[in-house]
């Protein structure tokens, strides 16, 4: 069968059947494109049941020579195993080309994340006399105070706030639904936002449940999002490539510093597996092997 149809069937079973939010789906699409357009220049197009192991091997070694990384090569892998795992359910085929193929290994790299104090000075670099001032500081408050993505944060919905108890209702990957606890700074800055600032809008039809919208009154954009960030973080004067999930990054860290439950800091993240929330314990590990590096009078230059 020919890659088109394969491709547009494997988005409605990942839209449909595993309910995927439409950012992972485009990029599972992505992938499977990539086999595609291999098979088209280098094998006329054979389509994905003639694909063999051998195939995938010079598909890898195609990538490497185009300068992917081996991070972008273990996603497309990932990727790639999903598509065929569907084509068996399918029936399409009986043989799975990946079964045994290995992803490149990856070196393990811990995220980037801000300190308290540039958090505070990031927080501080608001200009509140702004006309989205109060938005703006809103957006900072909620990302650190919550630890959500950056999706999390601009689908967040009036209605899905829950002031007198504290805590915000979350849509995640694949539509899962979390509560998660929202500080009294973040909430502050966001009840000034909506009874202020949000007031002098005038809202598009569909945004009007939206908590932060632009400044043509209809829902704010993760790119959006993405570029206030980076212009906080150079107006505070931090030298970090930052972006709203290195708060999600910071948020966790500081919770796993002082000490917090890491069941709980999975269930406020919204991670299926706890492998992936304890990344965090090395980050603390590296943080406290650093602090001591710094102060312990025996490691100072004499």
């Amino acid at each position: 069968m020919k890659w088109n149809s394969l491709i547009r069937g494997f988005k409605h079973f990942l839209q449909l059947e595993k309910s995927l939010a439409e950012n992972s789906v485009e990029a599972y699409l992505r992938d499977v494109e990539k086999l595609a357009q291999f098979d088209a220049f280098f094998k006329q197009e054979n389509g994905p049941e003639a694909i063999s192991r051998n195939d995938i091997e010079e598909f890898l070694a195609w990538l490497h020579e185009l300068g992917m990384s081996a991070r972008s090569q273990a996603r497309i892998i990932s990727g790639l195993k999903a598509f065929y795992a569907y084509l068996e359910l399918e029936q399409v085929t009986n043989a799975n080309p990946l079964e045994l193929i290995e992803a490149p290994r990856l070196g393990s790299k811990l995220p980037i994340t801000l300190s308290y104090h540039e958090i505070e000075g990031m927080f501080s670099s608001v200009d509140l006399s702004r006309s989205d001032g109060h938005r703006n500081r809103a957006i900072l408050e909620t990302l650190y105070s919550c630890g959500l993505r950056v999706s999390e944060l601009t689908e967040l919905r009036l209605s899905h706030l829950y002031y007198d108890d504290g805590f915000i209702r979350v849509i995640g990957k694949g539509n899962k639904e979390r509560l998660v606890p929202i500080g009294h700074a973040a909430l502050k800055f966001i009840k000034l936002y909506v009874e202020s600032d949000r007031t002098q809008l005038i809202i598009d039809k569909g945004s009007e449940d939206h908590i932060f919208l632009n400044q043509r009154g209809r829902h704010l954009s993760r790119i959006s999002v993405f570029n206030f960030v980076k212009k906080a973080a150079e107006m505070s004067g931090i030298n970090k490539n930052v972006s709203p999930h290195t708060f999600r990054h910071s948020f966790a860290t500081h919770l796993v510093e002082a000490g917090a439950d890491l069941r709980a800091v999975q269930e406020m993240l919204g991670h299926e597996s706890i492998t992936t929330t304890e990344i965090y314990t090395h980050l603390d590990t590296a943080y406290l092997r650093s602090e001591i590096m710094e102060y312990h009078p025996r490691n100072k230059q004499r």
